[in-house]
């Protein structure tokens, strides 16, 4: 977009969910004993809203949220990215207004507007198991744009170290990380398979012992950092 929205505007990506992704990093230093200079790390905050962070030496160089928390993933009720060219297009089709639109891509879309089913990908997984089509392609798209994501910010940092899950979904659904990470064998990715299927809610490595990328479970404790930070800062007052 024009530069002068930025100077006039402030229209700028900020992204979302920071506090978590610096936790998260913060742990995944702590358990496997390395700096955070020369590290690459990619975390994955993934919930009913959800965000991606590229991590190089240990302070955020990407996200995958914008302005706005539309931008990026496909979440629960929100559309992630989409072709700016398309919603001329179906506000001319529809006749819905700035704030129609908006309501459409904040609250229609995502995995209730994909999957016909609910926001909640608890009752998404049920759907899909017993056949549902349209929440077996809901899963699909929400699973592989965390993927393509990865994959992306694997690209922008020259490599990986390690990939964390957190968020609601994150630490709790295996499927979701065993297909996230399906097919990134050539970036270094070894699941152990085994041990990702038991592990919910609580620190774990996840990968194979010979993986070159390491693979972390860890939830996420936004509320500790917030009290950490808030320490920080108030116990230099006078």
């Amino acid at each position: 977009l024009p530069y002068e929205l930025y100077e006039k505007y402030g229209v700028r990506r900020y992204g979302f969910h920071g506090t978590s992704h610096r936790y998260i990093t913060k742990r995944a230093l702590e358990m496997l004993n390395i700096p955070a200079e020369g590290s690459k790390i990619i975390t994955c905050h993934i919930g009913n809203g959800g965000s991606i962070a590229a991590v190089k030496d240990g302070k955020s160089v990407d996200t995958s949220m914008g302005m706005t928390p539309l931008a990026g993933l496909m979440i629960g009720t929100r559309s992630g990215d989409v072709d700016p060219g398309a919603l001329p297009y179906i506000m001319d089709k529809t006749g819905l207004d700035m704030q129609g639109i908006s309501d459409m891509l904040n609250k229609k879309s995502g995995v209730v507007g994909i999957s016909g089913v609910s926001s909640d990908m608890r009752e998404v997984n049920a759907a899909a198991i017993e056949g549902n089509k349209r929440a077996q392609l809901s899963n699909t798209m929400y699973f592989y744009r965390i993927k393509k994501y990865i994959g992306a910010y694997a690209a922008a940092m020259g490599g990986v170290d390690v990939i964390i899950f957190a968020g609601g979904v994150g630490e709790n659904q295996a499927d979701c990380r065993e297909r996230v990470l399906e097919g990134l064998e050539f970036i270094g990715v070894e699941l152990d398979k085994e041990v990702n299927a038991k592990k919910r809610g609580e620190e774990a490595i996840l990968s194979t012992p010979n993986s070159r990328v390491k693979v972390l479970l860890i939830p996420t404790d936004e509320e500790l950092m917030i009290a950490t930070d808030t320490y920080e800062i108030v116990k230099g007052l006078k």
